[in-house]
């Protein structure tokens, strides 16, 4: 007799939550997902990574027994209050990059009709080509162990931080307070040492800091084609570094500073030069 195949839905896959769903179909699960709306991008992705169509929403939440929210920041909560109003049963993760505040009230809104709500992380580049990722999660027991079960001996991790919603989102946004504002601030530097015509003697200076992104001057192209997600993610770090009682300026600031590059949203053919004047022409 064939083990029952668990149902995971994905809600929407990106280029990292078509990877990590990719990862749960590998091990088994039956891994759904809902088209309508999306961009032919997704539906390539989703395609590619072997995750099956439904119709609608309401079949999917219908459907499967767990479901995962990986979207921008700034639309975790309409997600949420969509799926909430379908009156889903199963287990919900909130895996988005967003404060321990509103991972809470996440909570609390789809836990009215959930079996329980987990709270979920993700640190790491998407696990495609034995690369490697972390999906870390905090929540009741059984639904963290429930999760963990879809992902087992595949490229994705699931570390367990504890009990409480929002403390898999407080490791994330600590992280991402250093790692992205980190690169920003190269970009920057990078870009006024060439101005004054200096970028080399920078370069061979950064050389000898092991693990410096200044060393790394053709990743500002990469970043500026992420800054539409990294700016919500680092407002949402500030949020967070103000509920702590601690200063949110700088944080604000590198957040603003990501918009310049608004335009070149998933722009894999930027130049180093062109997001540089990218910069320049936005001040």
């Amino acid at each position: 007799m064939m083990a029952r195949r668990s149902v995971l839905g994905v809600l929407h896959p990106g280029s990292m939550g078509a990877a990590v769903a990719a990862c749960a179909a590998s091990a088994g699960a039956e891994v759904l997902w809902c088209p309508a709306g999306r961009s032919a991008a997704t539906v390539r992705r989703a395609e590619q990574a072997g995750l099956q169509p439904v119709a609608e929403l309401r079949e999917l939440l219908e459907r499967a027994e767990v479901v995962l929210s990986l979207c921008p920041p700034a639309a975790a909560e309409d997600v949420a209050r969509e799926v909430a109003s379908y009156g889903f049963a199963g287990v919900f993760v909130e895996g988005n990059a967003i404060s321990p505040a509103r991972a809470e009230r996440i909570g609390r809104l789809v836990g009215r009709s959930a079996s329980a709500v987990v709270d979920g992380a993700v640190i790491g580049s998407p696990p495609i080509k034995a690369k490697r990722t972390r999906l870390f999660l905090s929540g009741p027991p059984a639904a963290t162990e429930l999760v963990s079960e879809l992902f087992a001996g595949t490229s994705v991790s699931t570390p367990l931080m504890g009990e409480a919603i929002g403390q898999a989102s407080a490791l994330k946004v600590s992280y991402t307070t250093y790692q992205k504002a980190d690169r920003v601030l190269a970009a920057l530097s990078y870009g006024l040492a060439q101005h004054h015509g200096v970028d080399e003697a920078l370069l061979e200076v950064a050389s000898k800091r092991q693990g410096s992104y200044l060393a790394e001057p053709d990743y500002i192209a990469k970043t500026a084609a992420r800054a539409w997600r990294w700016a919500p993610e680092l407002e949402e770090a500030a949020d967070t570094l103000r509920a702590a009682g601690l200063p949110d300026e700088v944080l604000r600031a590198v957040a603003n500073t990501l918009q310049h590059w608004a335009d070149a949203k998933d722009d894999g053919e930027l130049s180093l030069e062109g997001a540089l004047r990218m910069l320049r022409e936005s001040t």
